[in-house]
């Protein structure tokens, strides 16, 4: 079974993590998206929140998980039995650091990286550009999954 895991805070969870879950859903048999967990970081929504609302959009989707985790995302990956960690990529300077994660995830745990690159139209969406236009109150309906608008207006 070809396993793919796609990590990420999700903080919150945009329509262009959307749109790479999409687009990696043929290419495996299973995909978990793993929502991270890091004491050291302070989210908008609480992993509870993170986790079920993702969970919510792909509720009818046999071949999706989604699980929290808060250790090394190649631990995590072999947890899971995948093969591949699912990275979107929206600039050069994500492809750099992706490119070195990726070295280091393939020496250390024999998973490797497949890299899907942004929409071109979803590219400048990021989930610190949400957090700042819900901090300020503005309509963030067109930048999240519909299931996620009345978590952002909260």
């Amino acid at each position: 079974m070809r396993t793919g895991i796609f990590v990420g805070s999700f903080d919150p969870f945009t329509i262009g993590h959307a749109d790479i879950v999409r687009r990696a859903l043929p290419l495996f048999d299973r995909v978990v998206i793993g929502v991270g967990v890091n004491e050291r970081k302070q989210y908008m929504y609480s992993t509870d929140v993170r986790v079920d609302t993702i969970k919510r959009i792909y509720a009818g989707e046999a071949k999706i998980e989604v699980k929290a985790y808060s250790d090394l995302t190649i631990d995590f990956a072999h947890r899971e039995q995948a093969q591949f960690i699912i990275k979107g990529v929206r600039s050069l300077k994500d492809f750099e650091y992706e490119r070195e994660q990726a070295d280091v995830n393939r020496q250390i745990g024999c998973v490797e990286t497949v890299l899907l690159y942004a929409d071109p139209t979803l590219a400048s969406i990021s989930s610190s550009l949400v957090r700042e236009l819900i901090h300020f109150g503005k309509d963030v309906s067109g930048l999240v999954p519909p299931l996620l608008q009345d978590v952002a207006d909260r």
